[in-house]
C-alpha cells in the first residue's frame, strides 16, 4: 500500500512529480553548465565538487515540488486550463527560488550566485511549463491505467457510476464494464457497459486483460463465485471490495455500504497513545505560536476593519459552542464575520453566499481570516490545525440521529482544515455532512504525521486562491 503522503496522487501525477523532478534538478545543472560556458554572469563553477552540485539540483527541485504541491499541481483531479496551471507553476517556481535563496549560504564555499538560481528558476518554469502543455493536450500517462471489471450491476455497483462518473474521476483506471450477477437490483447501473456473463469469469479476465475486479455484488450470500475469485488472484488480477475500491480511488469511505466486519478487518482506525497525544499538542502549540506572529498584523488589521465597517461599539470576536473530542463541549473563537443579530430566529447553518454576511465577513472568510483567532483554541488544546471540523451541538444531535457512524468523527481532535474541507470544501446541508463525513472517516482510518503535512500543505493553496466558504 502506498504511502499517506501520496494516497491523494494516481499512476500518472506520481510518473509527473518523477518527470519534473528531473527537468527542475537538470535546469539547475543546465543552467551551471551554460554560464560556464558563455559566462552570462562573472561567478562561474569551476571549482565545487560535483557531489556538492548534484545536491544544489536535488534540493532546488525538491524545494519546487514541495511548492508546487502546496498549489495543488499534483492533485489529480485539478480542474484549471494550460493559463491556470501556468499561473500555479509561476507562483511554485517563485516560491522554490525564495526558499533556495535562504539556503544557499549555508553551502559555504559551495554556494551559487543568487543570478544562477534565477536562471535556474527560469528554465524550471520554461520545461514544467513544457511537460504540462503535453499532459494536457495527449493522454501521456494512460499507459499506468488498470483495466477494471466490476462484479455486480446493481445497488452498490451503482455509487461506482454516481461517484466517478466523469474522466477526471477515473484518471487511474479504464473501466471495462459490470458483469451482471444473481440478486442484483434492477434500477442499478444505467449508462455503464453491462455484461452477461455465460461462460468461466477467469477465462473472461485473462481474455480481455482485466487488471482488478471489485466485488459489488448486491446479494452475497451463495452467490459470489469464491473459486473463480481465489483463481483470478492467483493468476496476478488483484480482487478488491467495493469500499475499499472507493476509499482508494476517492479518498472518502462509502458511510452507506460500510458494514462492521469491514471496519474491525480493516487496517487503520488505530487508536492515538498518550505518547501521540502529548506530541500532537507539542506539535500543534508550536505551529499556534509561530502562526501567531506571523499573523498578528493581518489580525490586527481586520479588527480595525471591522470597528470601521460597523462602528466602534461592534463586537470583533464570535464565541460559540462546539463540540469536540469525546463529545465534550468548547467554545470557539472567530472573528465575526455575520451581522450581530444573524441568529435572531435560532440556529441554522451557514449558506454559501449567506445574507447575513458583513461586507468585511465576505472578505475574510473567503481567505480563511476569520479562523485565525482559533489559534487560542489550538494552544489550549481544544482543537488541532488538522482534524473535522468541529459542528455546534444543536446539529450534531441531529445529525447523530439521522446519518449513519456520524459520532465516530468525535474520536479525534477537531482540526482548523481537514481531509474534508480539501475534498468537499463548503456544507450547508444534511446531505452536504454525509459527504464530509465520508472524507472524515477517511481521515481517521488513516491518521498520520504525513497525511496531517500533506493536508496543510495543500490547504496553503485554498488561502492564496481564496477557496475558502
Amino acid at each position: 500500500m502506498s504511502s499517506p503522503k501520496f494516497r491523494d496522487l494516481s499512476a500518472g501525477s506520481k510518473s509527473l512529480v518523477l518527470i519534473e523532478f528531473v527537468c527542475f534538478a537538470g535546469a539547475l545543472l543546465l543552467s551551471i553548465y551554460l554560464n560556464n560556458v558563455f559566462q552570462f554572469i562573472s561567478h562561474t563553477v569551476q571549482d565545487v565538487a560535483i557531489n556538492i552540485l548534484f545536491i544544489h539540483a536535488i534540493v532546488f527541485a525538491l524545494v519546487v515540488q514541495l511548492s508546487s504541491l502546496a498549489m495543488g499541481l499534483y492533485n489529480s483531479k485539478l480542474r484549471e486550463n494550460f493559463r491556470g496551471v501556468v499561473r500555479r507553476l509561476l507562483v511554485s517556481v517563485a516560491i522554490g527560488f525564495f526558499i533556495a535563496s535562504l539556503i544557499n549560504p549555508f553551502y559555504g564555499q559551495g554556494a551559487l550566485a543568487i543570478e544562477l538560481l534565477a536562471i535556474s528558476s527560469l528554465m524550471s518554469l520554461i520545461f514544467a511549463c513544457a511537460v504540462r502543455y503535453l499532459t494536457l493536450q495527449i493522454d501521456f500517462f494512460g499507459f499506468n491505467k488498470r483495466n477494471v471489471l466490476v462484479l455486480g450491476s446493481g445497488e452498490r455497483a451503482s455509487i461506482i457510476e454516481k461517484r466517478m462518473r466523469r474522466d477526471v474521476d477515473r484518471q487511474g483506471f479504464f473501466m471495462h464494464g459490470f458483469v451482471i450477477m444473481n440478486g442484483d437490483a434492477e434500477n442499478g447501473i444505467v449508462n455503464e457497459n453491462r455484461i452477461v456473463l455465460d461462460g468461466s469469469l477467469v477465462n473472461y479476465a485473462l481474455e480481455h486483460q482485466i487488471d482488478e475486479i471489485v466485488v459489488a455484488n448486491d446479494e452475497r450470500r451463495d452467490n459470489l463465485p469464491v473459486d473463480e475469485l481465489f483463481a483470478c488472484k492467483i493468476r496476478g488480477v488483484e480482487v478488491t471490495e467495493i469500499l475499499d475500491f472507493i476509499e482508494r480511488e476517492t479518498g472518502q469511505i462509502a458511510v452507506n455500504l460500510i458494514y462492521p466486519s469491514w471496519v474491525i478487518y480493516s487496517n487503520g482506525f488505530a487508536s492515538a497513545n498518550h505518547l501521540r497525544n502529548t506530541l500532537d499538542w507539542v506539535f500543534n502549540a508550536s505551529m499556534g505560536f509561530v502562526l501567531l506572529l506571523l499573523t498578528w498584523p493581518v489580525m490586527l488589521i481586520t479588527t480595525i476593519l471591522i470597528k470601521l465597517d460597523e462602528g466602534l461599539k461592534a463586537p470583533i470576536f464570535y464565541f460559540q459552542e462546539r463540540v469536540g473530542l469525546d463529545g465534550q463541549a468548547f467554545n470557539i473563537v472567530k472573528f465575526r464575520s455575520m451581522r450581530v443579530d444573524a441568529e435572531k430566529n435560532g440556529a441554522q447553518m451557514a449558506s454559501e453566499n449567506d445574507d447575513r454576511t458583513t461586507k468585511i465577513g465576505k472578505f475574510i472568510r473567503k481567505y480563511r481570516i476569520d479562523e485565525l483567532p482559533q489559534i487560542y483554541n489550538v494552544m489550549r488544546g481544544d482543537m488541532g490545525f488538522v482534524g473535522p471540523r468541529p459542528e455546534r451541538p444543536e446539529f450534531v444531535q441531529q445529525l447523530i440521529k439521522n446519518i449513519p457512524y456520524y459520532n465516530e468523527r468525535h474520536n479525534v481532535k477537531p482540526g482548523l482544515t481537514g481531509w474534508a474541507q480539501l475534498k468537499y470544501p463548503y456544507g450547508a446541508t444534511e446531505e452536504d455532512s454525509l459527504e464530509k463525513l465520508k472524507y472524515d472517516l477517511y481521515y481517521i482510518k488513516h491518521r498520520s504525521f504525513m497525511l496531517d503535512l500533506l493536508i496543510l500543505i495543500r490547504t496553503v493553496e485554498i488561502v492564496l486562491f481564496g477557496k475558502g466558504r
